[in-house]
């Protein structure tokens, strides 16, 4: 395993390429991840509200889940063993899961379209999906799909603009103020923090930590 690694080095200290920390730190391309994540949720928003209140409710709330069913038992599945999953288990249960298929929509939307709890949110939207794509339905599945994949890849800045970026501002401020109190003598701890909190890698603050050490050790000898 040792020689292994010195082939192919250790994943954990490969660095993140340039670009990338700068689509997922910046807070320019936060306003484009932040209208992807909006629009998303207000797509799962109008599915849910047709289901739970609209045109699809009788399907989904009512009638043993009548919508389900015949999706389940209709739908062409992409696998042998999901059509049996789908003719044995959702079929018979498809009273619940449709209101649960109903209210996972509309709660998804909720919290993508208001910023709350977005890495969980877009999770569970490409399970959902899964569950689609896997049934026989494509439609706006890999769109949607691809929506998600990107909101979940870029959780720091798709969030910021949201109820997660207060509730990171009010942690951050906090954290700051306890860190500012607890190493008040030792400046260059604060410093470190300090840029710790606004970069959130540890990467960027090391850096100066093993300078204000190296530094520490000339003064003393």
């Amino acid at each position: 395993m040792e020689k292994l690694l010195e082939v192919i080095g250790n994943p954990s200290k490969i660095g993140t390429p340039r670009v990338l920390r700068w689509l997922q730190r910046s807070k320019a391309s936060a306003l484009v991840w932040t209208a992807m994540r909006i629009w998303l949720g207000v797509m799962w928003i109008q599915a849910g509200v047709s289901k739970l209140w609209g045109a699809e409710n009788p399907a989904f709330m009512h009638n043993g889940g009548a919508g389900v069913a015949g999706f389940a038992s209709h739908g062409v599945a992409a696998y042998s063993w999901w059509g049996s999953f789908l003719h044995s288990f959702v079929v018979p249960n498809a009273g619940w899961i449709g209101v649960v298929v109903a209210v996972s929509e509309f709660a998804i939307g909720v919290c993508l379209a208001l910023g709350f709890l977005t890495p969980l949110a877009a999770l569970s939207s490409l399970a959902l999906l899964f569950t689609y794509v896997m049934s026989g339905t494509a439609s706006v599945c890999a769109f949607y799909a691809l929506f998600a994949i990107v909101i979940l890849a870029m959780w720091r800045t798709s969030s910021w603009i949201g109820v997660d970026g207060i509730i990171s501002g009010y942690r951050q401020r906090h954290a700051g103020a306890s860190a500012a109190g607890q190493f008040g003598d030792h400046p260059e701890v604060a410093a470190a923090l300090k840029r710790l909190e606004a970069t959130n890698s540890l990467d960027d603050v090391l850096p100066d930590m093993t300078t204000h050490e190296a530094d520490g050790k000339k003064i003393s000898s």
